[in-house]
């Protein structure tokens, strides 16, 4: 097996191999068996990407490369070798020696992973010191060179800075600084860019590419997302249950997928093209328990292919052209086509609006205010309006830290707006008494902590219900069975803890908590960020079936356009807390005519063989400016290839170029052709 999956190496320019890896972590009574007979291959220079679902064993093959593993782990079985030193049974102190010099590893989320206590310069200085012996001043010198490397404004003056005083993207370029501070020979980035917004997230990848290419190393890129791989990987390793269902070489595997599971993925993403009348694909039911040894093939109970012999035996490697190996007795002959029921035709939208949201505006106080001075304000929300009809989806997408999450909190009467106002069938949001604001429901981002861990599924589904005054015990425990049907799970989850679900069965929970009250209107706040793209299709599928069924008004917050396009009818693009761009999906989509509507649209990672690189022209560059100091005129504007005096002086309206079509900008995209 191990020769099988190693692929190809005319030059024997190999740095690291891979044989038969297994790992165990013991849990109590438990055994967990992550990593079982992984075997993998990488030369110098080549950057070879990972996929999987979470707890397919992506992470913990790069932790047992790096010698960390977590408690109760140990590599059982195989050999892993790093220009031809085996590191399976090294002493620590030996390991130590080589991790953070030879071998570096750039973590997910960088604010648990950098030391809140000490400032930037000394964390990227610690490996300098304690690898190369060198002085605090030349270990100074060193962080402030990688600083420069990796593209962070003023490096000098972020030496001092503490992790929470920079953004996210700003502190994951610390982690690759780091993590390359020695300039080591193999770099494994673990999911360095899941946290983080498209715009962001292109320019990491490629800040990695180049550094890949100038120093000279290899790197493993370890992550859920194939758009990313189809652009940045030369070859992939799709994992499973702890195992590799299928490696190549990324156009190779693209075009020719044979693995079931492979082809599975890529047929669940959500793409710009997809037709919104038609179901998304998803793969049924959830990954294995890895604490029971599998007979025969994992993925055989999701495999619409599968047979009796595959749940018996397990597969072996098969060895095809061009280093492509899969494990697969039913392989496929390429990527799947996008296949599912239709969903029907929407209702027509109703001209008069349920939800009207008039010059909303809110500010946040920063600290304690200066005492000479202007009080210094976080401007979240700023002069934003617009509508939803009856049975409509309207779509808020912009990055991080533009307000769309502080808007569809004051949507659902969570916070008040300092200004404005947000009026729902003729009534402002404020002035409705408690029980009709019930009528509007959010849908939370992080399904594990808005769900309270002491209560059971059928108490938190019944607290609504109960606080209303609605029905009996026995009628309010019937509507909580009802709801758990309608968003797809079992009735004995009534009786189970949140802790007890996966991700998944926690975003249903959380969709019918949200649906309890029978709501005209549903905010639904990055409802699936956090979950794999088999698991984010079903969510989606569900969304907008019972979006369908039952007439729902609904805003859809993400920073992730291709799901916007899936559930919305119409969207609004904003940035530092303004509407920039709004129109039907089919306008804003189809011919973006805002600068950084357009970035963000080239940014999104398609997954496909010939999967385009980002044009230099369409790049929204740079960090997004502070909220507390917008920049004058047009906020987007540092930002923007083409801004022009008049940007920095007037603030662009929102201006309708065609249909319902709007812009706020001085230098619109394709305004002859949407006119004409």
């Amino acid at each position: 097996m191990s020769t099988a999956y190693a692929g190809e190496n005319a030059d024997g320019d190999r740095l690291l191999t891979i044989r038969d890896l297994s790992v165990e972590i013991r849990r109590g009574d438990r055994i967990v068996r992550p990593v079982s007979g992984v075997s993998l291959a990488l030369d110098r220079g080549e950057t070879l990407g990972i996929v999987g679902e979470t707890g397919s064993g992506k992470s913990m093959t790069g932790l047992a490369i790096m010698g960390m593993l977590p408690p109760g782990g140990r590599v059982t079985a195989g050999s892993i070798e790093l220009d031809g030193r085996e590191l399976v049974g090294l002493p620590a102190a030996q390991y130590r020696a080589i991790r953070g010099d030879d071998v570096a590893m750039v973590f997910q989320d960088s604010m648990t992973a950098l030391n809140p206590t000490k400032r930037i310069g000394e964390q990227i200085a610690e490996p300098v010191r304690l690898h190369r012996g060198a002085s605090k001043r030349e270990a100074r010198a060193r962080a402030a060179e990688m600083l420069a490397l990796v593209g962070l404004p003023r490096p000098a003056e972020r030496l001092d800075d503490f992790p929470h005083q920079l953004s996210g993207g700003m502190r994951q370029r610390v982690m690759i600084a780091m993590a390359l501070a020695c300039e080591p020979r193999l770099v494994i980035a673990d999911e360095p860019t899941t946290a983080l917004d498209v715009t962001i997230q292109a320019e990491i990848l490629e800040l990695l590419d180049g550094l890949r290419s100038r120093l000279g190393m290899a790197m493993i890129l370890i992550t859920h997302d194939m758009g990313v791989i189809a652009r940045h990987a030369d070859r992939v390793g799709v994992m499973y249950a702890g195992r590799l269902a299928e490696t190549g070489p990324t156009p190779v595997l693209f075009t020719r997928t044979r693995h079931r599971y492979t082809q599975a993925l890529l047929s669940s993403i959500p793409s710009l093209t997809q037709d919104r009348g038609q179901e998304l694909f998803s793969i049924p039911g959830a990954p294995p328990d890895l604490t029971v040894v599998q007979a025969g093939c994992a993925f055989a109970a999701r495999c619409t292919a599968a047979t009796a012999r595959c749940h018996e035996e397990l597969p072996p490697p098969t060895a095809e052209a061009d280093g492509h190996v899969h494990a697969c007795r039913h392989p496929a002959d390429g990527p799947a086509a996008r296949a599912g029921m239709r969903l029907g035709v929407p209702a027509p939208v109703v001209a008069e609006p349920r939800l009207r949201v008039v010059g909303l505006r809110r500010e946040y106080p920063v600290g304690g205010g200066r005492p000479f001075g202007r009080r210094r304000t976080v401007k979240a929300v700023s002069g934003v309006s617009f509508e939803v009809a009856a049975g409509e989806t309207f779509g808020l997408v912009g990055e991080s830290g533009c307000g769309k999450s502080s808007l569809g909190r004051m949507l659902v009467a969570l916070d008040r707006p300092d200004s404005g106002e947000v009026i729902f069938d003729g009534t402002p949001v404020t002035r409705m008494p408690g029980p009709r604001r019930t009528q509007l429901q959010m849908m939370f981002q992080d399904s594990n902590a808005s769900l309270d861990p002491r209560m059971r599924i059928g108490t938190i589904l019944r607290e609504p219900l109960a606080v209303q005054g609605i029905g009996t015990r026995a009628q309010r425990t019937a509507r909580a069975r009802e709801l758990l049907r309608d968003v797809g799970l079992p009735e004995n989850v009534l009786e189970r803890y949140p802790y007890e679900l996966s991700g998944g069965q926690r975003q249903r929970v959380g969709l019918a908590r949200a649906l309890a009250l029978d709501p005209k209107v549903l905010v639904a706040d990055e409802p699936v960020s956090a979950l794999d793209v088999s698991i984010r299709s079903q969510i989606l599928n569900l969304m907008r079936r019972i979006q369908l069924e039952r007439g729902l008004s609904s805003v859809v917050i993400s920073h992730d356009l291709a799901v916007v396009r899936y559930l919305a009818d119409r969207v609004g693009v904003m940035y530092l807390g303004k509407l920039i761009e709004t129109g039907t999906t089919e306008e804003v989509y189809g011919s973006a005519a805002h600068p950084y509507t357009a970035g963000l649209l080239a940014a999104i990672p398609e997954a496909g063989p010939e999967a385009p690189r980002v044009p230099a022209a369409a790049r929204v560059r740079g960090e997004l400016p502070s909220p507390i100091d917008p920049p004058s005129g047009c906020r987007f504007r540092t930002r923007c290839a083409l801004a022009s005096e008049v940007c920095a002086q007037e603030e662009p309206p929102l201006t309708r170029i065609t249909g319902a079509h709007d812009v706020a900008c001085h230098h619109p995209l394709h305004r002859e052709e949407s006119r004409s």
